[in-house]
């Protein structure tokens, strides 16, 4: 064995892994520097996540190109399975750069939007649209390479021709068998751009009220006040009526109800009202009321209406309200919280049966 055979290889090899070091380094200096003088957009230091793609893919380019003159046996008896290998790395490589250079994009085109807009409401749709049209871009990337992929084999490739020819036939039978899935798909879409429902959303489900939290294509999870994770398919929100709270604004409107005896004192339960909601920073000031909506043979319905910026602040004040009113009332006006007049039963004397 030579020197040049020794030599060869380490050239071909070694020199296509130092390149792509070198231009992958050159790479991120320079968009370090381009970071560093544009501070306006996020864009240059995002794209930094693509240096472990690049390298893969420089470097599966660089040996595709240039394994066959290494001089190695190895090389020479199995050239077309190497080529292949490399050929599927390369394939992959590309693919995977293209995922992470679309989500640096998206993300900083989501960014400059999010911190120049105003409308909290516009900024939770744009973050809905640009997300699920991240993962429509992730599927499509994804598909194509591994269609790529697959045609690299010359088997493939006849196998192929066959499934075109019965293109019609195989979309037909697919598209019965999966229905709901393209279904879903579908409804994925439409509550993306017909703005339904947003990420950020407070949703009332099934009962269960809570924040969305995540929407794909065919999926959307509710996070419930308690922290439970509610999945539901996304042709739920497009087939059946739901709640959405922040739904053309998040302030929100709730009211308490009181129980309580003819004798309550309703006007100073209403200065009562205005003294606890003044001490309340939930509350926003837009209104409040207390009013007698309803009563009985033994108590009446005292119902207070309070306002808040959005669905968690509106809870506490609730709360906060009913909790010092009853506290007031039960200090202050004992007479006012309802009472149940009970009578003692007739006692019968032992062994009597009682008169009919």
């Amino acid at each position: 064995m030579s020197v040049e055979d020794v030599l060869r290889p380490i050239a071909v090899i070694g020199g296509s892994i130092l390149l792509t070091l070198v231009l992958v380094w050159l790479a991120d200096r320079a968009l370090r520097r381009i970071d560093t003088a544009h501070p306006e957009t996020p864009l240059w230091g995002l794209l930094r996540r693509c240096r472990i793609p690049l390298q893969v893919v420089l470097c599966a380019a660089l040996l595709r190109g240039s394994y066959d003159q290494s001089g190695l046996t190895v090389a020479k008896e199995h050239a077309a399975g190497i080529g292949q290998v490399l050929t599927l790395v390369l394939i992959a490589a590309t693919a995977w750069l293209v995922v992470r250079a679309a989500a640096a994009i998206v993300e900083s085109s989501y960014s400059r939007y999010a911190a120049s807009a105003r409308d909290i409401a516009r900024v939770r749709r744009v973050r809905t649209q640009v997300t699920l049209i991240q993962r429509v871009v992730t599927a499509v990337v994804i598909v194509v390479a591994a269609a790529s992929m697959l045609l690299t084999f010359p088997e493939m490739q006849a196998f192929g021709t066959s499934v075109l020819a019965s293109a019609g036939l195989l979309g037909i039978v697919a598209g019965i068998a999966a229905q709901s899935t393209l279904g879903n798909l579908f409804a994925g879409l439409q509550i993306a751009f017909g703005d339904m429902v947003r990420i950020g959303d407070t949703v009332v489900v099934d009962g269960e009220w809570g924040t969305v939290e995540e929407i794909t294509l065919t999926f959307l999870t509710v996070r419930t006040w308690d922290e439970r994770r509610i999945t539901m398919p996304v042709s739920y929100f497009t087939g059946k009526p739901f709640e959405n709270w922040s739904r053309g604004g998040a302030q929100m409107t709730g009211t308490v109800l009181f129980h309580l005896d003819h004798s309550a004192p309703v006007e100073k339960m209403r200065q009562r009202l205005l003294e606890i909601l003044q001490e309340c920073p939930e509350w926003d000031g837009r209104s409040w009321s207390l009013v007698v909506t309803d009563t009985t043979p033994t108590t009446v319905v005292v119902r207070a209406l309070v306002t808040a910026r959005d669905s968690d602040a509106i809870w506490t004040v609730r709360c906060t309200v009913r909790e010092q009113m009853l506290e007031w009332l039960r200090t202050e006006h004992a007479y006012a919280l309802p009472r149940i007049s009970t009578a003692p039963a007739p006692q019968d004397r032992v062994g009597e049966l009682p008169e009919r």
